[in-house]
């Protein structure tokens, strides 16, 4: 773990000392997508409600700078100033390194049709058998850890060979039993478990950026 990395990391914990008991779980979960986009790999994200608004606030701060301004490597800087002139060059220059993140509940056509053709509770499920492969990760976030759709997604990215974390609460419900890895706030509250999660989920990407990037 890189230095800043570290202070980052502690500081999660100075915040939030009741989440030191949940210390190892995060870190695996940092570490699993860390290595998920280390190969090349990217994150789906699915949930309902505000949880549905954590996965849209998840892919903000993974597609563009979070916490580093993350410029393009210079290769790719170069190649646009030559190609595309002074165009080019203000691609180069404000253009960011984005780590590939997808919010599941963003295609409203599809997410229609397919529950009113097919199933409501499988349109996660169904973007995650079109868009999942071996080496991506799911990330299914619900409360109560019982949402069906989120369920259905989480079950279906295993049989697609991708890794799956559950953002749960409560006991952690059935999402908490399906995923390869698990975060269950310390709390019964939806708004309290939420509290948790918007803090977790800004550690998470905070971690893979400042471990994946040198700016």
């Amino acid at each position: 773990m890189k230095e800043r990395t570290e202070q980052n990391w502690n500081g999660l914990f100075e915040r939030y000392p009741d989440l030191l008991k949940h210390k190892s779980d995060l870190l695996e979960i940092c570490e699993a997508l860390r290595k998920v986009y280390q190969n090349g790999g990217k994150v789906l994200i699915c949930g309902n409600g505000g949880s549905c608004a954590d996965g849209d606030h998840i892919v903000g701060e993974l597609m563009k700078g979070f916490l580093l301004k993350r410029p393009l490597p210079q290769e790719v800087q170069k190649r646009l100033k030559e190609s595309f002139g002074a165009q080019g060059t203000r691609l180069a220059e404000k253009l960011q390194c984005g780590l590939p993140a997808i919010s599941l509940n963003a295609h409203a056509a599809l997410m229609s049709a397919f529950s009113n053709d097919v199933d409501p509770e499988l349109v996660y499920a169904q973007q995650v058998m079109g868009y999942a492969a071996k080496g991506d990760a799911v990330i299914g976030i619900s409360t109560s850890g019982n949402a069906e759709n989120v369920a259905n997604a989480l079950m279906t990215a295993k049989i697609k060979g991708a890794l799956t974390i559950a953002l749960t609460g409560r006991d952690g419900g059935k999402i908490g039993t399906i995923a390869d890895y698990r975060f269950i706030a310390p709390a019964q509250e939806t708004y309290r478990i939420q509290e948790y999660h918007l803090a977790v989920y800004h550690q998470i990407c905070a971690y893979v950026e400042s471990e994946l990037f040198e700016f």
